[in-house]
């Protein structure tokens, strides 16, 4: 960590189709090497294919999908007198949009669909029915802070 002063953040601007911050913050993390109108292909296909699977607005799945995997509390790892605790902390708002943005993206890549965006599309649509391999990441962050809990006196 720098002992100098915090970095500087850097707003996003909306996404073109959308107008939200949050899914151009989304097709960013999905981005490689800079190839940003490929993520935009990935993404746009994502959100298209959701709406003809359920009819639904993709915008308001894409946020319920976000909300289910954003985690309330986790844990962080703490010294002290040479022992090292699992200290559970809650999570600011936007490292928990960051946590979920991740592992929805980390999630779908792991998926067995055939292209990106199918993988993408299937992982948010179980997301935002509460089902699949990223909510159940939250599940399991939050069930170690409860296992946790008696440390929480450690909490800085």
């Amino acid at each position: 960590m720098s002992r100098r002063r915090a970095a500087i953040k850097r707003e996003v601007l909306n996404d073109p189709r959308y107008g939200d911050r949050v899914v151009t913050k989304f097709m960013n993390s999905v981005m490689y090497d800079g190839k940003k109108s490929a993520a935009e292909e990935i993404v746009y296909g994502a959100l298209q294919n959701m709406e003809e699977k359920t009819g639904k607005d993709p915008l308001r799945l894409f946020h319920d999908a976000m909300d289910n995997v954003r985690p309330s509390i986790e844990v962080r790892a703490r010294r002290v007198g040479g022992a090292t605790y699992q200290v559970p902390v809650e999570v600011r708002n936007e490292r928990g949009q960051a946590l979920a943005i991740r592992w929805l993206i980390q999630a779908a890549r792991g998926r067995s669909e055939k292209t990106m965006t199918d993988r993408l599309a299937a992982e948010l649509l179980d997301a935002a029915n509460s089902r699949g391999s990223a909510v159940k990441k939250r599940e399991d962050a939050h069930r170690m802070a409860d296992a946790n809990r008696a440390f929480s006196h450690y909490r800085w």
